[in-house]
């Protein structure tokens, strides 16, 4: 815990102070002393816990007073609360590969159904947004709560040259910056402080691929700009070890495997997955990039599983670190304690 005012502390130096003070009072209202024959006549008249009961409302006074001095410090608290604003960004890869035969009817009607049943599942107050990427990046839509506009970006979602899973991550770093002010975009100069490990702010991203990225920035160092701002990435390896299956997307189908390899406008070297050797999932890369964030991997061979996959990720709460003043706990402390050290003198002491 901090404390903003910490020379508020020398304050506690009243505590003695109020101590003597009471043992003044005390000896000035003392009694006269009066002869008895008989001392055990005395105590046996006398109340048992008089002596407690009468100092005890003193002893609550002097805790008010101490807890009312630490609020004055301004303490600080790192607290983890539920969030009530959470936003997640489904960033999913278009590159050519995702036209891959291997999950019916193909990768990327599979990835947009399991997409679409997700979107429905979650809370009505949960902000979504739709990243694509392929060769590039691009905000299909950026966060909102409006369902119908999440579908129809889903499912207008044709595929594109290449794969760039790095610009996928900044691109979704960048839409949850347009809605949150305390995310700075990747793509600003605007120098910051990244935030301190294990703080999150209340957005995710969920990145789907079936590839290994072929341009743009590294994977591992836009999840850095990630980690450093507090965004935890889940990521997802869609497909099969079926690297020979026929490639089927519109508006290129329906061709032959071979013709669809080299199919108008795509180069078969740098297609984005369009040969088999460029459908392989870079696993290793994809752990590291949700080890790195705070997040998870999964990987899907099935539509049943990605749809597993989406079930399971933790997207219900999302539970913030924020580090707030408590200076009102010990307020009401003080106040509680005040208010009983009242009523017990009252109670005990009517005559003092």
């Amino acid at each position: 815990m901090d404390l903003l005012w910490s020379p508020v502390l020398y304050l506690f130096a009243l505590i003695p102070i109020l101590i003597l003070g009471y043992a003044v009072i005390l000896r000035r209202h003392k009694p006269y002393a009066v002869r008895y024959s008989s001392l055990s006549l005395i105590r046996e008249a006398l109340p048992k816990q008089a002596q407690w009961k009468r100092h005890f409302p003193f002893i609550l006074f002097l805790l008010a007073v101490s807890s009312l001095i630490m609020a004055m410090t301004r303490p600080m608290s790192t607290v983890t609360l539920p969030s009530t604003n959470s936003t997640i960004i489904l960033a999913i890869d278009v590159s050519r590969s995702m036209c891959s035969t291997d999950i019916e009817p193909n990768r990327l009607e599979a990835a947009k159904a399991a997409a679409l049943q997700f979107i429905e599942s979650q809370d009505a107050d949960t902000q979504i947004g739709i990243v694509v990427f392929a060769g590039f990046a691009a905000i299909a839509q950026p966060p909102t709560k409006d369902r119908t506009l999440l579908t129809a970006a889903i499912t207008n979602i044709a595929t594109a040259r290449r794969t760039a899973i790095g610009e996928g991550i900044l691109m979704s770093i960048n839409a949850i910056a347009e809605i949150d002010n305390s995310v700075i975009s990747p793509y600003s100069s605007v120098s910051f402080v990244p935030l301190p490990e294990g703080e999150y702010v209340p957005a995710i991203i969920v990145l789907l691929t079936d590839g290994v990225t072929t341009s743009g920035i590294l994977p591992v160092d836009a999840a850095q700009m990630a980690k450093d701002r507090g965004i935890r990435v889940y990521t997802i390896g869609f497909g099969t070890a079926n690297n020979s299956a026929p490639m089927n997307c519109d508006p290129y189908s329906p061709q032959p495997e071979s013709q669809d390899q080299f199919a108008p406008g795509i180069d078969p070297f740098f297609g984005g997955g369009g040969g088999n050797f460029r459908r392989e999932i870079d696993e290793e890369t994809l752990k590291e990039v949700a080890s790195m964030t705070g997040g998870s991997y999964h990987l899907a061979e099935t539509s049943a599983e990605l749809q597993q996959v989406f079930d399971n990720l933790p997207t219900q709460v999302f539970m913030v670190t924020e580090t707030t003043e408590i200076s009102v706990i010990f307020v009401a402390i003080g106040a509680l304690f005040f208010v009983l050290a009242i009523l017990l003198s009252l109670r005990w002491n009517p005559l003092l």
